[in-house]
């Protein structure tokens, strides 16, 4: 039941986008950028889709990471940084340079904007500014942190003005006190700092790390994966679990640091938190406009859901089980005989989108029957169906019936697997027996309840 039915079409997803643009148009969102991604030969396509998001009503705030340009150029001046664990010490000597390096990136991330924003439609104007106000670390484990600080506010007020104008505030990683003191601060600070003050809806993580797989890292088995082992997404409980299988102790993982600090964010406040690997074109919009999305997303709010079917959720149901029901892996039915036991269902909803259905049919004795099962092939991977079926199972023992059948012409391996084994149709309740479609031939697959 996992992989029936056609793949998505274009119709479908031209769908989801629309819901997602409906959804989010006007919401403020974030992108920390790491340096990386700068020097990456994709840079301009992130800049292209970036722009294009901010002309089409979203409100985007870029802070760009500078860490590796900052290191180059105290190299070619011959400073040399010392750390208090990892925060860097940014003395006297060293602050020009670091000035320097940041708002260079910063630079060319407006002019990426640019670029990104020309050949057609109104261009988006990008604003470097003295957004960050800051104050100095002080000493820190017996070191003097010099010129290295802390976010102390963020300007939303001076942010809120060129996001009304429709143009793009970026947030370089110097923040200066009230009396004009400049201080090195962390751009993961501050794109921290942004998304709440903000009230950021996302915050976007983007990076050239491959991020969390299956392959790579040790996952609790209840996660869901996708393509390639990756992980599509977290509640913040889980995040905590994913870090704490995964202790490192070297040097440092750029995966885990990234969530680690998607987890912060998500403890702050930040409904949804988005690590992107930016070597794949449209990661962003990808990540943004659809449920499967490209990367992983730490979240809190409600996303996903198992619920009683709605009468607006008919449509839907009908669309999944339409290939089945051409197939005859599935009854055929009408919209009114769905109507007709509309409290056996549930279905799956992933963001406000049905993306699975299942029944349970009480037909006395004792016994449920487990109908009607259909998922949306896009999301085969994530095992909607056994879940859903999982579920059905729990409000049969909770409805008290001790037994739960099916009745199925194809998919009686993929029922096998969740513990189901084959019984006379004779075992049946006699209401079921007497509607029993012989010509069908369908298998009866029980399993008995704890």
């Amino acid at each position: 039941m996992e992989n029936s039915g056609p793949a998505w079409s274009p119709v479908d997803l031209i769908r989801e986008a629309f819901h997602y643009q409906s959804r989010f148009e006007g919401s403020t969102m974030v992108f920390k950028i790491d340096y990386s991604v700068i020097e990456d030969p994709g840079f301009p396509y992130l800049m292209k889709d970036l722009a294009l998001l901010a002309r089409t009503k979203f409100r985007v705030v870029i802070v760009p990471g500078a860490k590796e340009r900052i290191d180059a150029v105290l190299r070619e001046y011959g400073v040399v940084s010392r750390y208090s664990l990892s925060t860097r010490i940014t003395t006297e000597a060293a602050l020009p340079f670091v000035e320097m390096a940041a708002f260079h990136v910063a630079t060319r991330v407006m002019t990426g904007l640019a670029a990104g924003s020309s050949g057609g439609g109104k261009a988006v104007d990008a604003v470097i500014g003295n957004f960050v106000r800051a104050r100095g670390l002080g000493v820190e484990n017996g070191l003097d942190m010099e010129h290295t600080g802390t976010v102390d506010r963020i300007l939303t007020g001076s942010i809120g003005r060129v996001l009304d104008q429709g143009g793009i505030p970026i947030l370089p990683c110097i923040g200066w006190s009230p009396a004009g003191k400049p201080y090195n601060v962390s751009s993961d600070e501050i794109a921290l700092a942004a998304s709440t003050a903000l009230g950021a809806i996302k915050l976007f993580i983007v990076t050239l790390d491959p991020g969390l797989n299956t392959p790579a890292y040790k996952l609790p088995e209840t996660i869901q994966t996708g393509e390639n082992g990756r992980i599509i997404r977290l509640t913040p409980l889980e995040a905590e679990e994913v870090l704490e299988m995964n202790l490192w102790d070297g040097a440092g993982n750029k995966a885990l640091d990234e969530l680690r600090l998607a987890l912060r964010a998500s403890r702050a406040g930040i409904e949804r938190v988005h690590i992107i690997d930016a070597r794949e074109e449209g990661a962003v919009l990808r990540e943004l406009f659809s449920n499967l999305g490209a990367g992983t997303m730490v979240y809190t709010d409600d996303y996903e859901a198992i619920r009683p079917l709605k009468n607006r959720d008919i449509p839907d149901i009908l669309r999944l089980m339409e290939p089945l029901m051409q197939q005859d892996v599935l009854v055929r039915r009408s919209p009114e005989d769905i109507q007709e036991k509309k409290d056996d269902y549930a279905v799956f909803e992933i963001d406000g989108s049905v993306h699975a259905c299942a029944a349970l049919h009480d037909w006395g004795e004792g016994q449920g029957e487990i109908a009607a099962v259909a998922t949306d092939p896009a999301y085969a991977d994530m095992g909607l169906g056994r879940r859903i079926v999982r579920f059905l199972m729990d409000r049969a023992k909770k409805q008290g019936l001790r037994r739960v059948f099916v009745l199925t012409t194809r998919t009686q391996d993929w029922f096998e697997l969740l513990g189901f084994r084959e019984c006379s149709p004779d075992s049946l309740p006699e209401r079921k027996r007497r509607g029993y479609d012989k010509a069908r031939r369908s298998k009866a697959y029980a399993l008995e309840l704890e």
